[in-house]
């Protein structure tokens, strides 16, 4: 896995065929999110990762904490690739890994400040179990864990990439003006925005998306 483009918060079909034609890799469905709003139904995110054709694929977003419900909420929506986005046991991520060997699974490693010795030890404790981490950002105005908008201390970032035995994704304000910089400077294997390639509607801009998939690809390419 590398040199992967991620792009969170499909809210349609439209919007899904725009941001595959531009060059993403993966598209990120927000479900059972206990802060902001789920961007589409399940049962039409289901259509979206059904039509998708590889290299590209559909990634469940979750806070599901448990290793049966997250099982269960990938099969609804056809799906083997999971971003546990909150807090799970380790015996409910090892439960989910003998239940689903074949499941590629990314765990967040959400950066408050400086915590980096609380994300070191969550990566010692959870690599033998996931595919690869994404980092996000905490926003402590709104409690948000990712889609904030908000960028992180980068080297928080570029420490758990160098401490890491498993591939690191970056996310957190990302926008087509930084993530060149971002992955020149923290060298993850891959890039996820979701409010930072926005309209004030809401709805992922073209222009936006074009450019961040040119920046990121030029940015992976040096």
């Amino acid at each position: 896995m590398q040199n992967i483009i991620q792009i969170a918060g499909i809210i349609d079909q439209e919007e899904a065929d725009m941001l595959t034609t531009a060059g993403v890799d993966w598209l990120g469905f927000p479900f059972r999110l206990p802060v902001n709003a789920e961007d589409i139904s399940e049962a039409a995110a289901a259509e979206i990762i059904a039509s998708l054709k590889p290299p590209h694929a559909g990634v469940l977003i979750t806070y599901l904490n448990s290793a049966d419900d997250i099982l269960q909420l990938c099969r609804e929506l056809s799906t083997m690739k999971v971003q546990i986005h909150g807090s799970i046991a380790f015996a409910e991520l090892q439960k989910l890994r003998t239940l689903a060997p074949n499941m590629f699974i990314m765990k967040s490693l959400v950066v408050r400040g400086d915590n980096l010795p609380e994300l070191s030890r969550q990566v010692e404790q959870f690599q033998p179990l996931v595919d690869a981490f994404i980092t996000d950002t905490h926003d402590p105005a709104t409690g948000a864990d990712g889609a904030t908008g908000k960028t992180h201390d980068w080297n928080v970032s570029r420490r758990l990439v160098e401490i890491s035995a498993k591939p690191v994704i970056l996310a957190g304000g990302l926008k087509p003006e930084n993530v060149r910089e971002a992955i020149l400077t923290i060298r993850p294997a891959g890039v996820d925005a979701h409010t930072g390639v926005e309209d004030t509607d809401g709805r992922k801009s073209r222009d936006k998306i074009e450019r961040f998939v040119s920046e990121a690809r030029e940015g992976f390419k040096l």
